[in-house]
Protein backbone atom coordinates (compact mmCIF):
# COMPACT_ATOMS: atom_id res chain seq x y z
CA UNK A 1 0.00 0.00 0.00
CA UNK A 2 3.02 2.15 0.60
CA UNK A 3 4.56 1.96 -2.47
CA UNK A 4 1.11 2.80 -5.00
CA UNK A 5 0.78 5.74 -6.61
CA UNK A 6 -2.47 7.20 -6.15
CA UNK A 7 -3.83 10.76 -8.26
CA UNK A 8 -5.04 13.89 -5.71
CA UNK A 9 -8.42 12.68 -6.93
CA UNK A 10 -8.08 8.92 -5.42
CA UNK A 11 -6.78 10.45 -2.20
CA UNK A 12 -9.69 13.06 -1.66
CA UNK A 13 -12.08 10.12 -2.66
CA UNK A 14 -10.62 8.00 0.03
CA UNK A 15 -10.93 10.51 2.70
CA UNK A 16 -14.39 11.75 2.11
CA UNK A 17 -15.14 7.74 2.27
CA UNK A 18 -13.43 7.42 5.74
CA UNK A 19 -15.23 10.70 6.96
CA UNK A 20 -18.63 9.78 5.70
CA UNK A 21 -18.05 6.08 7.37
CA UNK A 22 -18.16 7.69 10.97
CA UNK A 23 -21.27 7.34 12.12
CA UNK A 24 -20.37 10.03 14.57
CA UNK A 25 -19.78 12.46 11.60
CA UNK A 26 -22.92 11.67 9.95
CA UNK A 27 -25.19 13.05 12.38
CA UNK A 28 -23.56 15.90 14.50
CA UNK A 29 -24.81 18.99 15.89
CA UNK A 30 -22.04 22.03 15.91
CA UNK A 31 -22.42 25.25 17.56
CA UNK A 32 -20.51 28.50 16.38
CA UNK A 33 -20.34 31.91 14.98
CA UNK A 34 -21.28 32.78 11.84
CA UNK A 35 -19.19 34.84 9.43
CA UNK A 36 -18.56 35.44 5.64
CA UNK A 37 -22.05 34.09 5.49
CA UNK A 38 -22.75 34.32 1.61
CA UNK A 39 -26.28 34.19 -0.01
CA UNK A 40 -26.53 33.24 -3.37
CA UNK A 41 -29.94 34.46 -4.45
CA UNK A 42 -30.20 32.60 -7.85
CA UNK A 43 -29.12 28.97 -6.83
CA UNK A 44 -30.93 29.55 -3.38
CA UNK A 45 -27.26 27.98 -1.52
CA UNK A 46 -25.50 29.47 1.47
CA UNK A 47 -22.27 29.24 2.34
CA UNK A 48 -20.46 30.42 5.64
CA UNK A 49 -17.70 29.59 8.10
CA UNK A 50 -18.69 28.78 11.92
CA UNK A 51 -15.40 29.59 14.26
CA UNK A 52 -15.15 29.58 17.35
CA UNK A 53 -12.16 31.25 19.82
CA UNK A 54 -9.33 28.85 18.15
CA UNK A 55 -11.14 27.15 14.96
CA UNK A 56 -13.51 27.47 11.87
CA UNK A 57 -15.15 25.02 10.08
CA UNK A 58 -16.74 25.85 5.96
CA UNK A 59 -20.27 25.25 5.78
CA UNK A 60 -22.75 24.90 3.21
CA UNK A 61 -26.45 24.84 3.57
CA UNK A 62 -28.08 23.51 0.23
CA UNK A 63 -31.34 25.42 -1.10
CA UNK A 64 -33.42 22.47 -0.06
CA UNK A 65 -32.66 22.60 3.54
CA UNK A 66 -32.20 26.88 3.54
CA UNK A 67 -35.96 27.08 2.77
CA UNK A 68 -37.37 25.69 5.74
CA UNK A 69 -35.13 28.15 8.28
CA UNK A 70 -37.49 30.11 9.30
CA UNK A 71 -34.91 33.25 9.77
CA UNK A 72 -31.88 34.18 7.62
CA UNK A 73 -28.26 34.21 9.21
CA UNK A 74 -25.96 37.16 9.63
CA UNK A 75 -22.61 37.43 10.30
CA UNK A 76 -21.55 37.75 13.93
CA UNK A 77 -24.93 34.96 14.58
CA UNK A 78 -24.29 32.37 17.57
CA UNK A 79 -25.83 29.48 16.27
CA UNK A 80 -26.44 25.35 16.38
CA UNK A 81 -26.08 23.91 13.15
CA UNK A 82 -27.00 20.08 12.55
CA UNK A 83 -26.12 18.04 9.90
CA UNK A 84 -22.78 16.04 8.36
CA UNK A 85 -19.36 16.29 7.76
CA UNK A 86 -17.48 15.22 4.83
CA UNK A 87 -14.78 16.32 2.15
CA UNK A 88 -15.34 18.48 -0.91
CA UNK A 89 -13.13 16.64 -3.72
CA UNK A 90 -12.25 19.40 -5.64
CA UNK A 91 -10.80 21.67 -3.10
CA UNK A 92 -9.68 19.09 -0.36
CA UNK A 93 -11.04 20.59 2.50
CA UNK A 94 -13.87 19.00 4.53
CA UNK A 95 -16.55 21.05 5.66
CA UNK A 96 -20.33 20.51 7.80
CA UNK A 97 -23.27 20.35 5.07
CA UNK A 98 -25.72 21.82 7.33
CA UNK A 99 -29.86 20.67 7.04
CA UNK A 100 -30.82 22.29 9.83
CA UNK A 101 -29.79 25.68 11.78
CA UNK A 102 -30.81 27.52 14.88
CA UNK A 103 -30.49 30.22 16.73
CA UNK A 104 -28.07 29.63 19.73
CA UNK A 105 -30.48 31.42 22.65
CA UNK A 106 -33.49 33.22 21.00
CA UNK A 107 -35.78 31.34 18.99
CA UNK A 108 -35.84 30.78 15.26
CA UNK A 109 -39.19 32.10 14.73
CA UNK A 110 -38.95 34.66 17.26
CA UNK A 111 -35.54 36.09 15.55
CA UNK A 112 -37.09 35.64 11.81
CA UNK A 113 -40.46 38.10 13.29
CA UNK A 114 -37.42 40.59 14.11
CA UNK A 115 -35.79 40.00 11.40
CA UNK A 116 -38.77 40.75 9.49
CA UNK A 117 -40.13 43.60 11.31
CA UNK A 118 -36.86 45.28 11.28
CA UNK A 119 -36.61 44.84 7.20
CA UNK A 120 -40.63 46.15 6.82
CA UNK A 121 -40.08 49.41 9.16
CA UNK A 122 -36.99 50.36 7.24
CA UNK A 123 -39.22 50.15 4.20
CA UNK A 124 -41.97 52.49 5.68
CA UNK A 125 -44.53 49.73 5.83
CA UNK A 126 -45.48 50.89 9.40
CA UNK A 127 -45.22 54.46 8.86
CA UNK A 128 -48.01 56.69 10.55
CA UNK A 129 -48.75 58.93 7.96
CA UNK A 130 -49.52 55.74 5.25
CA UNK A 131 -52.77 55.13 7.80
CA UNK A 132 -55.99 55.35 6.42
CA UNK A 133 -59.22 56.98 8.73
CA UNK A 134 -61.70 53.91 9.11
CA UNK A 135 -65.14 55.41 8.03
CA UNK A 136 -67.55 56.57 10.65
CA UNK A 137 -70.41 54.52 8.77
CA UNK A 138 -69.46 51.48 7.08
CA UNK A 139 -71.88 49.91 4.88
CA UNK A 140 -70.13 46.84 4.03
CA UNK A 141 -67.60 45.25 6.29
CA UNK A 142 -64.99 42.57 4.86
CA UNK A 143 -64.00 39.61 7.09
CA UNK A 144 -61.08 37.95 6.60
CA UNK A 145 -60.77 34.87 8.59
CA UNK A 146 -61.53 31.25 9.12
CA UNK A 147 -65.08 30.17 8.54
CA UNK A 148 -65.19 27.38 11.47
CA UNK A 149 -63.05 29.40 13.80
CA UNK A 150 -64.13 31.36 17.22
CA UNK A 151 -63.33 34.41 16.31
CA UNK A 152 -65.65 34.70 13.40
CA UNK A 153 -68.61 34.20 15.72
CA UNK A 154 -67.40 36.73 18.46
CA UNK A 155 -67.29 39.50 15.36
CA UNK A 156 -70.68 39.01 14.47
CA UNK A 157 -72.05 38.67 17.70
CA UNK A 158 -71.26 42.17 18.33
CA UNK A 159 -71.35 43.31 14.43
CA UNK A 160 -75.24 42.32 14.87
CA UNK A 161 -75.68 43.90 18.29
CA UNK A 162 -73.99 47.43 17.88
CA UNK A 163 -74.73 48.10 14.29
CA UNK A 164 -76.94 46.23 12.59
CA UNK A 165 -77.51 48.19 9.48
CA UNK A 166 -73.84 46.98 7.99
CA UNK A 167 -73.47 44.32 5.67
CA UNK A 168 -70.95 41.42 6.46
CA UNK A 169 -68.70 39.86 4.04
CA UNK A 170 -66.89 36.42 5.17
CA UNK A 171 -64.21 36.23 3.14
CA UNK A 172 -62.79 32.59 4.55
CA UNK A 173 -59.32 31.32 4.64
CA UNK A 174 -57.08 29.09 6.30
CA UNK A 175 -55.45 30.90 9.16
CA UNK A 176 -52.78 28.38 10.23
CA UNK A 177 -50.42 26.27 8.28
CA UNK A 178 -48.15 26.19 5.10
CA UNK A 179 -51.39 27.10 3.05
CA UNK A 180 -52.41 30.06 5.25
CA UNK A 181 -50.10 32.85 3.84
CA UNK A 182 -51.12 32.52 0.35
CA UNK A 183 -54.59 32.50 1.27
CA UNK A 184 -54.41 35.65 3.21
CA UNK A 185 -52.25 37.54 0.70
CA UNK A 186 -54.69 36.23 -2.19
CA UNK A 187 -57.58 36.94 -0.24
CA UNK A 188 -56.68 40.70 0.33
CA UNK A 189 -55.39 41.74 -3.15
CA UNK A 190 -59.20 40.50 -4.11
CA UNK A 191 -60.54 42.88 -1.97
CA UNK A 192 -58.09 45.49 -2.86
CA UNK A 193 -60.09 45.87 -6.06
CA UNK A 194 -63.63 46.07 -4.74
CA UNK A 195 -65.40 49.53 -4.63
CA UNK A 196 -68.25 47.58 -2.39
CA UNK A 197 -66.24 47.12 0.91
CA UNK A 198 -66.00 49.95 3.38
CA UNK A 199 -63.52 48.16 6.06
CA UNK A 200 -61.65 45.07 6.48
CA UNK A 201 -61.48 42.95 9.85
CA UNK A 202 -58.55 40.26 9.26
CA UNK A 203 -57.05 38.13 12.21
CA UNK A 204 -58.17 34.78 13.73
CA UNK A 205 -58.24 33.68 17.65
CA UNK A 206 -55.42 33.38 19.82
CA UNK A 207 -52.29 30.84 19.95
CA UNK A 208 -48.33 30.31 19.64
CA UNK A 209 -46.11 32.21 17.40
CA UNK A 210 -46.10 29.34 15.75
CA UNK A 211 -49.63 29.25 15.37
CA UNK A 212 -49.95 32.98 14.23
CA UNK A 213 -47.60 33.00 12.26
CA UNK A 214 -49.06 33.14 8.47
CA UNK A 215 -50.04 36.68 10.15
CA UNK A 216 -46.07 37.46 9.72
CA UNK A 217 -46.15 36.77 6.22
CA UNK A 218 -43.54 39.70 4.01
CA UNK A 219 -46.60 38.84 1.12
CA UNK A 220 -49.34 39.29 3.38
CA UNK A 221 -47.63 42.61 4.74
CA UNK A 222 -47.37 44.23 1.31
CA UNK A 223 -51.14 43.23 0.39
CA UNK A 224 -52.19 45.11 3.71
CA UNK A 225 -50.09 47.54 2.92
CA UNK A 226 -51.15 48.24 -0.88
CA UNK A 227 -54.64 47.95 0.23
CA UNK A 228 -56.85 50.87 -0.35
CA UNK A 229 -59.50 50.03 1.85
CA UNK A 230 -58.84 50.59 5.64
CA UNK A 231 -57.88 47.72 7.20
CA UNK A 232 -58.16 46.34 10.87
CA UNK A 233 -55.72 43.96 12.00
CA UNK A 234 -57.12 41.40 15.14
CA UNK A 235 -54.58 38.62 15.45
CA UNK A 236 -54.78 36.58 18.88
CA UNK A 237 -54.88 38.04 22.35
CA UNK A 238 -54.13 41.33 23.55
CA UNK A 239 -50.63 40.71 24.42
CA UNK A 240 -49.60 38.84 20.49
CA UNK A 241 -48.33 41.16 17.81
CA UNK A 242 -47.45 39.92 14.58
CA UNK A 243 -46.24 41.98 11.34
CA UNK A 244 -49.90 42.17 10.14
CA UNK A 245 -50.86 44.23 13.53
CA UNK A 246 -47.98 46.88 12.25
CA UNK A 247 -48.77 47.12 8.97
CA UNK A 248 -52.67 47.41 9.23
CA UNK A 249 -54.22 50.40 9.32
CA UNK A 250 -55.68 50.30 12.88
CA UNK A 251 -54.84 47.09 15.17
CA UNK A 252 -57.10 45.94 17.83
CA UNK A 253 -56.35 43.65 20.61
CA UNK A 254 -59.35 40.65 20.12
CA UNK A 255 -61.27 39.98 16.96
CA UNK A 256 -64.12 41.24 19.05
CA UNK A 257 -62.42 44.40 19.95
CA UNK A 258 -61.81 44.97 15.88
CA UNK A 259 -65.67 44.68 15.66
CA UNK A 260 -66.60 47.14 17.72
CA UNK A 261 -63.65 50.03 16.28
CA UNK A 262 -65.25 49.06 13.12
CA UNK A 263 -69.00 50.19 13.59
CA UNK A 264 -70.64 53.11 15.93
CA UNK A 265 -73.16 52.14 18.44
CA UNK A 266 -76.77 51.80 17.32
CA UNK A 267 -77.36 52.78 20.76
CA UNK A 268 -75.46 55.75 21.18
CA UNK A 269 -76.28 56.69 17.70
CA UNK A 270 -80.55 57.05 18.65
CA UNK A 271 -79.43 58.56 21.94
CA UNK A 272 -77.33 61.13 19.84
CA UNK A 273 -80.04 61.39 17.20
CA UNK A 274 -82.76 62.12 19.55
CA UNK A 275 -80.73 64.99 21.27
CA UNK A 276 -80.29 66.29 17.59
CA UNK A 277 -84.04 66.03 16.91
CA UNK A 278 -84.55 68.03 20.63
CA UNK A 279 -82.36 70.36 19.72
CA UNK A 280 -83.81 71.02 16.38
CA UNK A 281 -87.41 71.19 17.87
CA UNK A 282 -86.10 73.81 20.15
CA UNK A 283 -84.34 75.49 17.31
CA UNK A 284 -87.43 75.85 15.38
CA UNK A 285 -89.78 77.08 18.05
CA UNK A 286 -87.17 79.69 18.74
CA UNK A 287 -87.06 80.61 15.24
CA UNK A 288 -91.08 80.65 14.94
CA UNK A 289 -91.27 82.76 18.65
CA UNK A 290 -89.01 84.97 16.60
CA UNK A 291 -90.74 85.22 13.48
CA UNK A 292 -93.62 85.95 15.71
CA UNK A 293 -92.15 89.35 17.22
CA UNK A 294 -90.90 90.38 14.24
CA UNK A 295 -94.18 90.48 12.47
CA UNK A 296 -96.36 91.61 15.62
CA UNK A 297 -93.50 94.97 15.38
CA UNK A 298 -93.81 95.38 11.61
CA UNK A 299 -97.95 94.56 11.91
CA UNK A 300 -97.87 97.24 14.87
CA UNK A 301 -96.01 100.05 12.72
CA UNK A 302 -97.42 103.57 11.07
CA UNK A 303 -96.81 101.74 7.84
CA UNK A 304 -99.71 99.25 8.28
CA UNK A 305 -101.85 101.52 11.20
CA UNK A 306 -101.94 104.69 8.95
CA UNK A 307 -100.23 103.77 5.10
CA UNK A 308 -101.50 106.58 3.66
CA UNK A 309 -99.28 108.73 5.90
CA UNK A 310 -96.41 107.11 4.77
CA UNK A 311 -97.16 108.06 1.41
CA UNK A 312 -96.57 111.28 1.83
CA UNK A 313 -93.02 111.99 1.71
CA UNK A 314 -93.02 110.00 -1.37
CA UNK A 315 -95.45 111.75 -3.12
CA UNK A 316 -93.68 114.86 -2.23
CA UNK A 317 -90.64 113.90 -3.78
CA UNK A 318 -92.86 112.80 -6.74
CA UNK A 319 -93.61 116.30 -6.93
CA UNK A 320 -90.50 117.87 -6.70
CA UNK A 321 -89.41 114.91 -9.01
CA UNK A 322 -92.22 116.30 -11.78
CA UNK A 323 -91.41 119.59 -11.38
CA UNK A 324 -87.68 119.41 -11.24
CA UNK A 325 -88.45 117.49 -14.63
CA UNK A 326 -90.74 119.78 -16.67
CA UNK A 327 -87.97 122.72 -15.91
CA UNK A 328 -85.17 120.61 -17.45
CA UNK A 329 -87.47 119.69 -20.59
CA UNK A 330 -88.54 123.57 -20.94
CA UNK A 331 -84.68 124.95 -20.42
CA UNK A 332 -83.49 122.17 -22.82
CA UNK A 333 -86.16 123.53 -25.31
CA UNK A 334 -85.34 126.63 -25.22
CA UNK A 335 -81.67 125.58 -25.71
CA UNK A 336 -82.36 123.61 -29.11
CA UNK A 337 -85.14 125.72 -30.18
CA UNK A 338 -82.17 128.86 -30.00
CA UNK A 339 -79.60 126.33 -31.53
CA UNK A 340 -82.28 125.65 -34.35
CA UNK A 341 -82.60 129.17 -34.78
CA UNK A 342 -79.11 130.23 -35.67
CA UNK A 343 -78.52 127.17 -37.95
CA UNK A 344 -82.22 127.81 -39.81
CA UNK A 345 -80.62 131.98 -40.92
CA UNK A 346 -77.45 130.75 -41.56
CA UNK A 347 -78.90 128.35 -43.59
CA UNK A 348 -81.16 131.14 -45.45
CA UNK A 349 -78.40 133.16 -45.86
CA UNK A 350 -76.77 130.89 -47.98
CA UNK A 351 -79.85 129.26 -49.81
CA UNK A 352 -80.24 130.55 -53.40
CA UNK A 353 -82.93 132.81 -52.10
CA UNK A 354 -81.36 134.64 -49.44
CA UNK A 355 -78.72 135.33 -52.62
CA UNK A 356 -82.05 136.92 -54.11
CA UNK A 357 -83.06 139.44 -52.14
CA UNK A 358 -79.57 140.86 -51.51
CA UNK A 359 -80.05 141.57 -54.81
CA UNK A 360 -78.14 138.83 -56.79
CA UNK A 361 -80.38 137.48 -60.17
CA UNK A 362 -79.95 134.11 -61.79
CA UNK A 363 -79.62 133.75 -65.82
CA UNK A 364 -81.57 131.30 -67.64
CA UNK A 365 -81.52 130.28 -71.82
CA UNK A 366 -83.61 127.80 -72.16
CA UNK A 367 -84.15 127.10 -68.63
CA UNK A 368 -80.50 126.35 -68.28
CA UNK A 369 -78.43 128.50 -65.78
CA UNK A 370 -75.74 130.46 -67.31
CA UNK A 371 -72.30 130.17 -65.58
CA UNK A 372 -70.33 131.08 -68.43
CA UNK A 373 -69.96 134.10 -71.03
CA UNK A 374 -69.68 131.56 -74.10
CA UNK A 375 -73.11 129.94 -72.92
CA UNK A 376 -74.84 132.80 -74.98
CA UNK A 377 -74.32 135.16 -77.60
CA UNK A 378 -75.82 138.76 -78.97
CA UNK A 379 -79.06 138.84 -79.49
CA UNK A 380 -80.39 135.70 -77.14
CA UNK A 381 -83.50 136.01 -74.83
CA UNK A 382 -82.62 134.51 -71.45
CA UNK A 383 -84.52 134.86 -68.52
CA UNK A 384 -83.54 136.73 -65.26
CA UNK A 385 -85.36 135.99 -61.69
CA UNK A 386 -85.20 138.30 -58.73
CA UNK A 387 -86.53 137.55 -55.86
CA UNK A 388 -89.84 138.76 -56.55
CA UNK A 389 -90.42 138.47 -60.59
CA UNK A 390 -88.84 137.04 -63.75
CA UNK A 391 -87.27 139.48 -66.32
CA UNK A 392 -86.88 138.35 -70.08
CA UNK A 393 -84.26 139.84 -71.48
CA UNK A 394 -82.37 140.58 -74.99
CA UNK A 395 -78.68 140.03 -74.81
CA UNK A 396 -76.89 143.34 -76.83
CA UNK A 397 -73.52 142.51 -75.87
CA UNK A 398 -71.52 140.30 -74.20
CA UNK A 399 -68.49 141.15 -72.23
CA UNK A 400 -66.43 138.72 -70.74
CA UNK A 401 -64.60 139.66 -67.44
CA UNK A 402 -61.14 139.85 -68.90
CA UNK A 403 -62.52 142.29 -71.26
CA UNK A 404 -63.88 144.00 -68.49
CA UNK A 405 -59.92 144.60 -66.66
CA UNK A 406 -58.65 145.64 -69.59
CA UNK A 407 -61.36 148.62 -69.75
CA UNK A 408 -61.30 149.38 -66.28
Amino acid sequence: MSNLVITVSQLNQYARSLLEQDQHLASVFVCGEISNFTNHYRSGHWYLSLKDENAVIQAVVFRSSAQHIKFLPQDGMRVICHGRVTLYDRDGRYQLYIDDMQPDGLGALSLAYEQRKEKLEKLGLFAEEHKQPLPPYPETIAVVTSPTGAALQDILNILTRRYPLARVLLCPVQVQGEAAPAQLTDMMDKLSVRNDVDVIIIGRGGGSLEDLWAFNSEELAFAIYNCPIPVISAVGHETDFTIADFVADLRAPTPSAAAELAVPDAQDLAVGLAGVRARMRAALQRMVQTGQQRLGAVLASPKFTAPATMLDPYYQRADTAWHRAQLAAHNALRLYQSRFDGLSGRLTAYSPLGALRRGYAIARKNQTILQRADQVAVGDRIDLQLSQAVLTCTVDSVKREEEQNHAQ
